[in-house]
């Protein structure tokens, strides 16, 4: 398995996560790995855009228009 040797790393980083391998009870290496892990390797949020086009197409224009009159149907009672 390759190695991986970080440099010149700010100390406040290093005591952030001494402090949290400490609270997870493992070492700061495994602490770096974990988070590594954590932040690579899940899943990508789809952007909205994205979402949206995946929505099926369900109701008619007419379910969504705009009431003028005051007399909306009271869907939340």
């Amino acid at each position: 398995m390759p190695s991986l040797i970080v440099r010149s790393v700010d100390d406040a980083i290093v005591l952030s996560l001494k402090e949290r391998a400490a609270r997870h009870g493992r070492s700061m290496e495994a602490e770096h790995r974990a988070l590594l892990a954590e932040v690579l390797l899940k899943p990508r949020r789809r952007p909205l855009a994205d979402v949206l086009a995946s929505m099926p197409p369900v109701g008619l224009d007419s379910d969504f228009e705009r009431v003028q009159d005051g007399k909306a149907a009271r869907v939340f009672d």
